[in-house]
């Protein structure tokens, strides 16, 4: 029932909103697999998988937006909760380039006080202090700014790239329907808000990722409408440089009551990422929500990185699930013994190993 299609991705034509729904329909994962590694070694001939030497950090656990499927928010007055200091966060910066890294990752939740000179302040302090690539600010967080300090996305975005951001991650996108998003997360941006941070982004100069959380409230339609968003968004602008999915996980959340999906949907939801986004050079496999073995079997679904060795992770690990820091020595392990040739890279996936 799927062939035709699959072999119009084979052929490089590009798929259609049905073309992705009648394949979330169908359960033959092998055929979505290997079509997906097809499209991913025709992408990636030379046969290498990166990774990248990484940490997330999350300067505060503070948030207004109280998301239903979120373990990690704390209220202002929670007895728990905390904005890093900067000994603190110097600490964990320091950590990370001893232990090789390049990059941090920092996001925190929609606080209600912090002003947009805060996080300025802050970008300009860590770039006097390290070398290291700061990609912060998920677009809800940039959305939040704009809002409290009454200003236009685009004037928020250019103030913190000219003191220091360098990138924008792609947290907050859960899946890009309005619908989806009102059950789950009523108080975060709204599809065209997330679209537009990542548009302006791209338009002033600063690369994003793309990405989606999946296994909750959210129908196959609604995957698809997500995936052409992301697309159409990077015909215009080109400014993405990957796609990341994940699967919810329930435990210690509001919807803790929904079942969590597991390894078959993940590999079927990435092979036809892999297969309908075919202008995205890269996409990172989830090992922290779905485990090494998924891992691995994903860079023969579509994924052709491995993502970050995750030196501190705390938003998974908040449900009480997922899989934590893995060092640079396991993680080329497990590229190797699926055939590929380690190389770990920056963020822009340029390599920095020979």
């Amino acid at each position: 029932m799927i062939q035709s299609i699959l072999e119009k991705a084979l052929s490089g034509e590009r798929l259609s909103f049905e073309d992705g729904v009648k394949l979330f329909q169908s359960h033959d994962i092998l055929s979505l697999g290997q079509a997906a590694d097809a499209v991913r070694q025709n992408m990636h001939p030379e046969g290498y998988v990166t990774y990248i030497i990484d940490r997330n950090i999350n300067y505060t656990n503070i948030c207004s937006s109280r998301c239903k499927f979120c373990a990690f928010y704390r209220r202002e007055n929670d007895s728990d909760a905390y904005v890093l200091s900067r000994e603190e966060l110097g600490q964990k910066i320091q950590e990370t380039i001893d232990l090789g890294g390049t990059l941090i990752l920092m996001q925190g939740g929609l606080h209600p006080t912090l002003k947009l000179d805060w996080y300025e302040d802050l970008l300009r302090w860590i770039k006097a202090h390290y070398k290291i690539h700061i990609h912060a600010f998920s677009p809800p967080e940039i959305d939040h700014f704009a809002k409290i300090n009454k200003i236009p996305v685009r004037e928020v975005i250019l103030r913190l790239k000219e003191t220091g951001l360098d990138s924008i991650p792609g947290g907050g996108a859960e899946i890009l329907t309005d619908r989806s998003r009102q059950l789950i997360s009523p108080g975060k941006c709204t599809t065209n808000e997330w679209l537009e941070v990542m548009r302006q982004a791209h338009y002033v100069g600063l690369r994003t990722t793309a990405t989606m959380m999946f296994g909750h409230l959210e129908s196959y339609e609604e995957r698809v409408e997500h995936l052409i968003k992301i697309r159409n968004l990077q015909d215009e602008t080109g400014g993405f440089t990957a796609f990341i999915c994940w699967t919810f996980q329930p435990n210690n959340t509001r919807l803790s009551d929904i079942p969590p999906v597991g390894g078959f949907e993940y590999l079927k939801n990435l092979a036809i990422s892999r297969l309908m986004l075919d202008n995205f050079a890269n996409l990172q496999a989830s090992w922290v929500t779905q485990g090494p073995k998924i891992g691995q079997m994903a860079l023969k679904f579509g994924a052709n990185d491995l993502g970050g060795t995750m030196i501190e992770e705390n938003v998974v690990r908040a449900t009480g699930a997922g899989y934590h820091h893995t060092p640079p020595d396991e993680m080329r392990r497990w590229i190797e013994e699926m055939g590929f040739v380690a190389k770990q890279r920056d963020f822009y996936y340029q390599y920095l190993t020979p």
